[in-house]
């Protein structure tokens, strides 16, 4: 049995591989800065999702979310120590 999706189809379903990415990544991104903070990962969350970087990383133009977690945490921390 072969399955055929329609353009639109494959398209809601890019969008969904893409967000179910970009929600990994920030998961990592959380567990990275708890570590190197020495902080709550839930903390470490919160204080990423209220930065520059987030909204860096959610705008697909910037190119951030081709980035590793490591890099973007160190974008992060010094995005904080300016």
């Amino acid at each position: 049995m072969e399955w055929k999706l329609s353009k639109k189809e494959k398209e809601q379903n890019d969008i969904i591989l893409k967000e179910i990415v970009l929600c990994n990544l920030i998961g990592e991104i959380a567990c990275v800065l708890a570590e190197r903070l020495k902080t709550e990962p839930l903390l470490a969350l919160q204080l990423f999702y209220e930065s520059n970087t987030c909204r860096q990383l959610h705008d697909r133009s910037t190119g951030l979310y081709l980035f590793s977690a490591g890099y973007i945490a160190e974008d992060y921390i010094r995005e904080k120590t300016r």
